[in-house]
């Protein structure tokens, strides 16, 4: 089981009246790669910045290793960062980038908790940057000028300079964020692969749930400067913890139900089999059926019965979108149900997730809008074929 590495202790950050973030708790295992998720302005990268030392908190404690480094500056801390933009340096090449910070001098522990730098015999340093560049995969490119490497091999290069220092974390802020979409699922990969090898902790800022899913062992989604559920990807894809997690976190049709019992809920004044419980009798609930989970069957089948309004192929499966007594919902199938059909749908006991109400309640989960977008483009296309 690993150790605790990082943890934030009620961490409020603040400009005047305006609470960036309100009360973080929040611990990262050591050699864990760990997500933060959410919305622009949801406090992720604030996060990530009291981490690496760029920001103080308004109050609470940052611990690294169990020690209190509120004071202890970025150059200081066995931390490095990884940004969006690489701020590589154009006159240098390949080699001297990555080199950079060893040619500095290297942050050391001393035996009374402080730090001090060290500076690297030249023969390490070229052994450590060679050793690096194959791992990132750019073996022979270390006297290759940086302008001349695509994105992608720019991205790698600051990764590389970054973890040449062996820190104990590296930060990532939306390091993809400038690729395509191809070399950001290339670079997923590798980053993972990357962080598995040295065993290190990783800590990712994204706003991108698929990115997320994907590459982290924890996910910690974030709003309004709260964290709203941490878990693995499975726990909160399969069981957010309210409307805005289970919003964000995929695509998803969220309904006003009632809880009438253990395992029997009610939508659109039908009883339905699930397997949750622990709920109050009659409790007004917010439940969460997944586009996957909804079955399309002949009318006279179906434990609820619509009509659908739109229908988008993506490749693999039909976005259908299907209204049901008002509230249009995306099913995601490989059924083609033509615009205008008359469909049933069920669902299994286990397509069902309940959550108690929130104050997200009632905001996501209808997908009329959705209709009226593509509504609108096959009203354009009508028009361009006119003219």
């Amino acid at each position: 089981m690993s150790k605790e590495l990082i943890r934030l202790s009620d961490c409020v950050m603040s400009y005047g009246d305006d609470i960036v973030l309100d009360h973080i708790n929040l611990y990262i295992n050591d050699k864990e790669f760990l997500t933060l998720l959410g919305p622009s302005g949801c406090g992720k990268t604030t996060t990530l910045r009291i981490i690496g030392g760029f920001l103080s908190p308004t109050s609470g404690d940052v611990l690294f290793d169990g020690q209190r480094i509120n004071d202890v500056p970025p150059h200081k801390r066995l931390v490095n960062t990884v940004f969006q933009r690489y701020a590589l340096f154009p006159h240098l090449n390949v080699f001297e980038n990555v080199a950079f910070g060893l040619r500095m001098g290297q942050t050391v522990l001393d035996k009374d908790g402080g730090r001090h730098k060290e500076k690297v015999p030249e023969d390490e340093i070229r052994a450590r940057v060679l050793e690096m560049l194959e791992i990132v995969n750019l073996k022979g490119y270390e006297k290759r000028p940086v302008t001349a490497l695509s994105g992608g091999q720019q991205q790698r290069v600051a990764i590389a300079r970054a973890l040449v220092n062996r820190p104990k974390v590296l930060l990532l802020d939306e390091p993809l964020g400038a690729l395509d979409m191809r070399l950001r699922k290339d670079m997923q990969q590798e980053l993972k692969r990357i962080q598995q090898e040295m065993e290190i902790t990783f800590v990712y800022v994204t706003h991108d749930q698929e990115e997320a899913l994907a590459m982290s062992d924890t996910v910690v989604v974030m709003d309004g400067g709260r964290i709203q559920q941490i878990g693995t990807p499975e726990d909160i894809y399969n069981e957010p913890r309210n409307a805005f997690v289970a919003d964000f976190i995929g695509e998803s049709n969220i309904i006003d139900g009632v809880m009438c019992a253990d395992g029997v809920v009610e939508i659109f004044n039908r009883k339905f089999q699930c397997l949750d419980g622990g709920f109050e009798k009659d409790e007004a609930v917010d439940v969460v059926i997944r586009p996957e989970d909804v079955d399309i069957v002949p009318e006279d089948r179906g434990q609820l019965k619509g009509t659908v309004t739109a229908v988008t192929f993506k490749g693999v499966h039909y976005d259908t979108i299907v209204d049901f007594y008002g509230f249009k919902w995306l099913i995601q199938t490989t059924d083609f149900c033509p615009v205008g059909s008359h469909i049933g749908i069920k669902i299994d006991p286990d397509g069902f997730h309940v959550m108690k109400k929130s104050k997200y309640s009632g905001m996501f989960g209808d997908y009329s809008s959705y209709s009226e977008e593509y509504d609108e483009l096959d009203e354009e296309a009508a028009d361009g074929d006119e003219e």
